[in-house]
């Protein structure tokens, strides 16, 4: 009703800017016409006369910032021109590329696309159906952002796609003057730093946010591969920013926990009664131990109150295992691959190789499922794809659909979501859903259906949510001889070739959710003539963005096709969210005497009723995304905080004595504040000789003689507070350690690395602790306080807490230095830590990266996380 009003009053805010882009449009094609003499050496000579008028600016300056966004309002249209242009010379021509492969380039923009490329300069996420080359719809935003000489990162879903992208792509780069580079998981840190230098750089998400994070576990400023992140153009953007948005990317270390217990508690779920001992929520992918379950529980471990602190943990190893028996079923969420538990894609239907769950859940699934069981792992460093790409100066991002989430893209990103027009109008036929009793009943009439459908050849899709009910269907084929193909988590061999020639003549393919395919359908010889592909999706995915994903598989570019789905009250939606009250008309005696795989109606009204039922799921997620992050972002300003120290540090040449400077004025204060709290402490009548060697204690050595009880302090201080004398000696003794070094350049790197391994190691156990912060505010609930406003007050006092403790490591590290044993600096006494090894919350999926896995624990689906194993990359996947 609200949007109903806001268009009478202002119109429709997509129209309109349609329109602005139009005539931005007819601008350009008369710039275009007026350049038509122009060779690819003058378009080239004008860029480079574009990029040096750029050259004195910094975006990270917000006096340049302003000056940029100016500069580059100001040629876009000149820069539209000669993009559209260079495609003009370069089209018939045929290139050979690095790879050898050759490649004759065919494109020339439509009108659409260039309104697309302009839209997504503006930083808006442009909605482009399938098949209308949002490929090459990014070349001319990444181009024209590139003249400014800073680097343009397009973010593709997987390395094949960035380096296909790279390669065909950058045909048109060179000729505009511009270097391409790719980013790829398996490239060393020299090839990446040459890429990263490239104008424009294809990459994955997750090499990006990986490469993020061991930037900023460097110990050289020169170790580091990345430049300031300037602009990102991200394909399938609602998978990558909404999808994947809870996944943290982690970098992890194995850890020493044992990992019998796992077998004891999966053990012990066994024992336990399902209503009885314990609910679960399928919504939330959540399991919780009743009253009974508690004390039955209780029992089984011989405790009186398993919820003290020394027995915490059993709780969450208990619903962990509880909700690997339970609530995560085999062949939807995961499947058994040489004897490995492998997690499976939801959005995608793809495994995710190398992705564990965190927190214990996986070790849970692999003693459910009698698998060997791999160690958990400890978090080094960690971000999420929400927070990672909101560190760009600017962002804006592309995909088929995209305006169902159009309030999250704005209210979490700032991005406004624009859907951009088909270039031909669209011919494909969507029909209402068909409602049918039961799902036996549903696939009966689907198998009948293909059956028929397959003498007249005309292609089929038929898309399912889950790896079993497309073997299932597969199995239902091949018993009445229909030659069909399968593209699952387990049958993922030649995907994009299974992709391509599904709309063949006589094609049958069944897949499990196509989003994220990356391949093109085109229409066979006669295709066209039968009506196109038929699209069938077996049932209603969460999200109506997946669904309308399947949808788009047919009718690219104006080509006929149909589209429908089935549904029925087993479907994992209905029954989970309550869909199955749209039901009530299956109890009804007209109904009763229709066979099963007969529909029971198709009509528009009900269709519309899933789809609020869908709405309803979405703000669901949507909520739970936005909790997440509230929780995130407390983290994510320690981070930036942490990291920009960190920099601060490696900034100092090696030789620098600023480093010596930092440490002199941390040690002054952290000495002068010692002495006063101890004079605060003792009142009047301080004892000198007592508080010199607290002092000394607090040093690790001595620094000063001890005092005279009866001797005139002022004889000894002068002028200066006893605070400030004894300040002034420990900074005396620091410049005595330096003055014994035979070598300064040496000294001074070796104050550097003790700076960088103090601030890495606590930030490491702050991460640990944090995590487990996360997870024991969830029970303040329970005593009428909000969980997360408890977390922000008891992370603040964290936080000054890791800072205190930094720079006590830092201080007790240089005091340690002997003369004989320089090398040996990086030796700190660990006693004074207070390093945590509760496990990391119950948050969700995580991804690693080589040092090892971890997660986040969100109420809701499973969250993927990316865990990079220093030895190994490996990927983690947080619940």
């Amino acid at each position: 009703m609200i949007e109903k009003i806001i268009k009478a009053i202002f119109g429709d805010i997509d129209t309109k800017k349609i329109k602005k882009f139009t005539r931005e449009l007819k601008h350009v094609r008369e710039l275009e016409a007026k350049f038509q003499d122009m060779t690819l050496e003058d378009i080239e000579k004008r860029n480079l006369e574009i990029k040096a008028s750029f050259s004195h600016l910094d975006f990270q300056n917000p006096e340049d910032s302003k000056a940029l966004s100016q500069g580059l309002e100001s040629v876009k249209h000149e820069a539209a021109a000669l993009w559209i242009l260079t495609c003009k010379l370069l089209f018939g021509k045929t290139f050979t590329t690095e790879s050898g492969k050759e490649v004759t380039w065919n494109m020339l923009p439509y009108d659409v696309q260039v309104i697309g490329g302009l839209a997504i300069h503006e930083g808006n996420v442009a909605e482009m159906k399938t098949g209308e080359g949002k490929t090459l719809v990014a070349t001319f935003p990444a181009y024209l952002n590139a003249l400014s000489g800073n680097a343009v990162h397009i973010v593709t879903v997987n390395d094949y796609l960035a380096s296909r992208d790279a390669e065909e792509m950058g045909i048109l780069y060179t000729a505009l003057g511009l270097k391409v580079g790719v980013i790829t998981h398996n490239q060393s840190r020299d090839q990446k730093k040459l890429n990263y230098a490239s104008d424009i750089i294809y990459a994955t998400n997750n090499e990006l946010g990986f490469d993020y994070l061991r930037d900023n576990m460097a110990s050289e400023m020169g170790n580091k591969v990345m430049n300031p992140r300037f602009y990102a153009i991200i394909d399938e953007v609602d998978s990558i920013l909404i999808d994947e948005a809870r996944t943290p990317l982690i970098i992890s270390q194995p850890d020493n926990e044992p990992t019998e217990k796992y077998l004891r508690f999966s053990a012990l779920a066994k024992k336990l009664e399902k209503g009885v001992d314990y609910k679960i929520d399928e919504k939330q992918k959540a399991s919780t131990l009743t009253e009974a379950g508690i004390k039955k529980v209780e029992t089984m471990l011989g405790v009186e109150n398993i919820y003290v602190s020394d027995r915490y943990n059993d709780i969450h190893h208990i619903e962990n295992a509880l909700r690997a028996s339970s609530v995560y079923l085999k062949d939807k969420d995961y499947i058994i691959r040489n004897e490995e538990v492998m997690i499976v894609d939801e959005h995608t239907g793809r495994v995710l190789p190398g992705r564990r769950y965190s927190d214990g859940l996986h070790q849970a699934l692999e003693a459910k499922e009698g698998v060997k069981i791999q160690q958990e792992s400890k978090t080094l460093a960690s971000i999420t794809f929400q927070n990672y790409f909101r560190t760009y100066w600017k962002l804006a991002g592309m995909t088929g659909t995209a305006k169902t989430e159009e309030e999250e893209f704005y209210k979490v990103y700032g991005l406004e979501t624009l859907a951009i027009p088909t270039n031909k109008p669209i011919a494909r036929e969507d029909k209402a859903d068909l409602l049918f009793k039961n799902e036996k009943g549903k696939f009966e009439y689907v198998v009948n259906y293909i059956q028929e459908l397959h003498k007249t050849g005309q292609p089929i899709l038929v898309g399912t949510v889950s790896v079993d009910k497309s073997e299932y269907l597969s199995a239902e084929l091949h018993k009445v001889g229909v030659p069909h193909k399968v593209l699952n988590a387990k049958q993922h061999e030649s995907e994009a070739e299974t992709v391509a020639a599904a709309g063949q003549r006589g094609a049958v393919t069944i897949a499990t959710n196509m989003a994220g395919r990356g391949t093109d359908i085109k229409l066979g010889e006669g295709v066209i003539a039968l009506g196109g592909l038929i699209i069938l999706g077996t049932e209603k995915h969460e999200t109506r963005r997946i669904d309308n994903q399947l949808r788009g598989r047919a009718g690219r570019q104006g080509d006929p096709g149909v589209t429908q789905f089935l549904i029925s009250p087993n479907d994992d939606i209905m029954r989970i969210f309550g869909g199955d009250k749209l039901f009530g008309i299956f109890n009804s005696a007209m109904f009763a005497s229709l066979p099963d795989d007969q529909p029971l109606a198709q009509s528009g009204m009900l269709t519309k009723k899933v789809t609020g039922v869908q709405k309803q799921v979405e703000g669901h997620h949507f909520d739970a995304r936005k909790h997440v992050l509230e929780y995130d972002d407390v983290i994510n300003k320690h981070r930036e905080i942490i990291y920009k120290r960190r920099d601060a540090v490696l900034s100092h040449v090696e030789a620098s004595p600023e480093i010596e400077k930092t440490i002199s004025e941390m040690v002054y204060n952290r000495v002068k504040n010692l002495v006063l709290a101890e004079e605060a402490k003792q009142g009047e009548a301080v004892n000198k000789n007592k508080l010199v060697k607290r002092v000394h204690e607090y040093l690790g050595r001595p620094i000063i003689d001890d005092f005279l009880e009866k001797q005139d302090i002022t004889a000894i201080t002068g002028d200066l507070t006893l605070a400030d004398y004894i300040a002034h000696r420990a900074v005396a003794e620091l410049e005595m350690i330096r003055s014994e070094a035979p070598d300064n350049d040496a000294y001074y790197s070796l104050l550097k690395k003790i700076m960088l391994q103090s601030i890495d190691r606590l930030w490491m156990n702050h991460i640990d602790g944090m995590s487990k912060l996360r997870e024991q505010v969830a029970f303040v609930g329970y005593a009428q306080k909000q969980p997360i406003m408890v977390y922000k007050e008891e992370a603040f006092k964290k936080f000054k807490g890791l800072v205190d403790e930094i720079e006590l490591r830092i201080v007790k590290s240089v005091f340690a230095i002997t003369p004989a044993t320089e090398v040996q600096i990086a030796r700190v006494d660990d006693s004074t830590l207070q390093v945590s090894s509760s496990e990391i919350e119950n948050m969700g999926v995580g991804q690693s990266d080589s040092p090892k896995n971890s997660g986040n624990t969100s109420q809701g689906n499973p969250i993927f996380a990316q865990n990079r194993n220093q030895t190994t990359p490996r990927k983690k996947i947080r619940v």
